[in-house]
């Protein structure tokens, strides 16, 4: 995306200073900071064996508002401890933002020639430590020490550990490769030299704007699109700060004053670099945008690269720059919104705001070093070492450490701590990275990713599983449970922790609706639909873990025909108790494509088949999960139960994706899914508006979404994670993002009882976790 810019205040003060309109200032000491010119460069190694440049060199910054004739003024040097002084008089003006070149004597064992220089003396600097003075008038100091706050003074550098005089301390020793650099793109200035410049690659300007390469923040521009993708650019200077199999990341040491460009870039070398961290090199290549997934057909944002690189290594040991702070005291990133203004494309539409969208703010940061203290952990480490975190102060938290996902608001403060450069530790919801961790900021499937340089330390947040109240004499207790494609070829050690979830954090419902059972040869694409070998493992470990005995129905599906995992053929099943009054209406003839319907008896609503499937012959089931329907008595009342697993979000566009705004086209088969069930609801509340009706199971949908408006629709069912506090709305983590994705409804005959619901939380929040959902259970008093 190209953004129209300002015309930079550099060309401003240009077309000011070719109409006369020079601003003459008085001179000023340099006992305090310059609040104009400043030296930004010193480089004494000119010539030198291994030097990059054939001559010494000093460089010159305007950071004030106006223009500043140099008539008069003088660039002067002296050795480390000496007094006599050499100078080199200035002439012209200098624009505000622009530099000066003063060029010095050559050495004699060559190097590139300077950019044009806007004056020429024959000073030989020493190329490790000595004194440079910007001085407005043309008399010699005759210092030793004390030379910053001498007459005249407008700036000052001590360069090198034995310079008898600087602003505050000297700079490190500088070598025939290295130069001292004043940060900020020569705009920072605290009167302290060895605050103010790193030491790296000499990278001269002159006041044309003539410099010794592309830099990299003209590289990343204002966008996600690099404005030179496709050029080639020449001598970009950085220090390298990272590397991996295929390249390394480098950062200019001279950042320039807008927030919006990276200062950062990826180096593609395709195998190996020679590289090594901390060497300061210059890069020439090609500007290319690579896609992780390939060009066509993902929702990827590119990373801008230089691929085909030619690299020179000016010096080893450079400091590298420091990191940008994401968070309280540095960069805050936006708390609400990823992107409000593009439209289909965030890479060719829109404008380009870090300060107020998430994708913009994290893509200014895009290769830099990036640092975040005591980062929030807001997800488990999964898997693949990622761990989701967000600054620390970050507000919509729930009340066990997360992020809500809320209808407003994305989390686009959330940035995922990966594991492609440096361990991970293991990390839990509510847990903090202590203290400061530091990586490169890259990005890969949908998000944006610091890749830490070094393992950052856990601080435990004590978090625990919840386990929930039993439900006392004349409460029916049910429960939803997504156990997250079990099969009889799963460790024994699921089975038992799924069955102590049950036992113990569930306090053994009469009902359990379950999700994701698979058939007795799990993922094996063999035909095999029956899945009463899964089932009685997971009742068997019940009972073993002290539990009831649980009873089960469901009803096999078409081979490979409801989705999920290829060959596992999952479903819905009810388990339950029947030693607390609790019974099974069993009515035969369901069958996966055989529906079944709501029948009426002397004014009384019944099912057709017990179990039976809803509907099964709907396209708005097609490879998806048909809902189970049951008809129960719980101490002589009818209960009608159904469990769903609706459509997944499989194919949706991610929050951090480069359409914007994302699509989600899995949304439309869930609203047609939830307008049957609906539908059947209806029908049993038309023969009895007071009908205990359960419905439950993985909605795959938030709590307001379309979805949960089309059941609720009516005022018929109440969704009970509505009724919930914000913070504590949610069953499932994604991606740092806690969420509802499972649901309990209830009829509203049931929902007026003064019924108990729990949210039980024993996975979403923890790496060690035996399924990605969190169980839920509510208690019902029916007598």
């Amino acid at each position: 995306m190209t953004v129209p810019r300002p015309v930079p205040r550099r060309a401003m003060s240009a077309l000011l200073v070719a109409a006369g309109a020079v601003l003459f200032l008085p001179p000023t000491s340099a006992s305090a900071t310059s609040p104009d010119i400043v030296i930004s460069q010193v480089y004494g190694g000119g010539g030198n064996s291994g030097a990059p440049y054939g001559n010494d060199f000093v460089e010159l910054y305007n950071r004030g508002g106006g223009a500043v004739s140099l008539a008069g003024w003088t660039v002067q040097y002296a050795s480390a401890t000496g007094s006599s002084w050499q100078k080199t008089a200035l002439s012209g003006s200098l624009a505000p933002g622009a530099h000066y070149l003063v060029q010095e004597a050559a050495g004699a064992g060559g190097g590139a020639a300077l950019p044009t220089p806007d004056v020429t003396g024959s000073i030989n600097l020493s190329a490790a430590s000595g004194k440079v003075a910007l001085v407005t008038n043309g008399t010699a100091l005759t210092c030793a020490t004390g030379c910053a706050t001498a007459a005249g003074v407008r700036d000052f550098v001590g360069y090198g550990s034995s310079a008898s005089s600087a602003e505050g301390s000297p700079t490190p020793n500088l070598s025939n490769t290295t130069a001292a650099l004043r940060a900020g793109g020569g705009a920072t200035d605290t009167d302290d030299n060895a605050a103010d410049f790193t030491v790296g690659a000499p990278n001269p300007h002159n006041s044309s704007g003539g410099g010794s390469g592309t830099r990299i923040h003209d590289i990343q521009g204002r966008s996600h699109i690099s404005p030179l993708s496709g050029t080639r650019v020449t001598g970009a200077p950085g220090v390298v700060t990272a590397k991996d199999g295929t390249g390394f990341w480098m950062q200019d040491p001279q950042p320039d004053a807008d927030p919006a460009t990276s200062e950062g870039i990826y180096v593609y070398t395709a195998s190996a670099p020679s590289v090594t961290v901390a060497d300061s090199v210059t890069v020439s290549g090609t500007v290319s945008e690579f896609r992780p997934g390939g060009s066509s057909g993902t929702t990827n944002l590119t990373t801008t690269e230089i691929t085909s690189p030619t690299i020179t290594t000016v010096a080893h040991g450079a400091a590298l720059p420091a990191p940008t702070v994401v968070g309280s005291g540095g960069r805050v990133p936006p708390g609400t919104v990823i992107e409000d203004d593009a439209s289909g494309d965030v890479e060719t539409s829109g404008t380009f705001d870090p300060a107020s969208d998430g994708i913009d703010f994290w893509e200014s940061l895009e290769g830099m070093r990036v640092e975040l203290d005591d980062a929030a952990v807001v997800g488990p480490r999964n898997t693949y070492g990622e761990i989701p975190v967000v600054p620390a102060g970050s507000t919509t938290r729930t009340d066990r450490g997360g992020i809500v996902l809320t209808s407003g608001d994305t989390n686009p403060e959330r940035v995922i701590v990966d594991d492609a450069l440096a361990a991970t530790p293991t990390a839990n919801v509510g847990d903090t990275l202590a203290g400061a961790t530091v990586g490169v900021l890259g990005y890969s499937f949908g998000d944006f990713k610091l890749e830490v340089t070094s393992t950052p330390a856990v601080r435990g947040g004590g978090i625990a599983p919840e386990t929930t109240a039993p439900a006392t004499t004349g409460q029916l207790a049910a429960a939803t449970f997504n156990v997250e494609n079990l099969a009889p070829s799963d460790p024994q050690s699921k089975f038992d922790r799924l069955a102590a979830t049950i036992v113990t954090n569930l306090a053994a419902p009469d009902l359990v609706a379950v999700e994701e059972i698979q058939d007795n040869s799990g993922a094996t694409d063999d035909g095999t639909v029956a899945a009463d070998q899964t089932l009685g493992k997971l009742t068997a470990a019940i009972s073993a873990a002290g539990g009831p005995a649980y009873s089960w129905r469901e009803i096999d599906p078409v081979n490979d025909a409801d989705g999920g995992q290829p060959g596992g053929n999952i479903r819905q099943v009810f388990l339950f108790r029947t030693d607390r009054g609790l019974s099974f209406v069993d009515r035969p003839g369901g069958t996966a494509t055989t529906a079944t319907l709501v029948t009426t008896s002397g004014g009384v609503p019944a099912l057709s088949y017990s179990p039976g499937r809803i509907d099964p012959a709907n396209s708005a089931f097609n490879a998806s999960r048909k809902p189970l329907a049951g008809e129960f008595r719980w101490h002589g009342r009818t209960v009608f139960a159904i469990a769903n697993h609706f459509n997944s979000k499989g194919g949706d566009q991610p929050l951090f994706g480069h359409f914007q705004p994302p699509s989600r086209p899995s949304e439309a088969q869930r609203h047609q899914q939830a307008s049957v069930v609906k539908g059947f609801v209806d029908q049993i509340l038309s023969v009895d508006p007071n009908a205990a009706v359960v419905v439950l199971g993985d909605l795959n949908d938030f709590e307001f979404s379309q979805t949960a408006d089309i059941l609720t629709g009516g005022g018929s069912l109440v969704d009970l994670p509505r009724t919930l506090p914000a913070a504590e709305r949610y069953t499932y983590d994604y991606e740092g993002n806690s969420e509802v994705l499972d649901h309990v409804l209830l009829s509203t005959s049931l929902a007026g009882t003064g019924y108990g619901y729990d949210v039980v939380h024993v996975n979403s929040e923890f790496a060690d976790q035996i399924s990605d959902h969190d169980p839920q259970v509510v208690r019902i008093p029916l007598g």
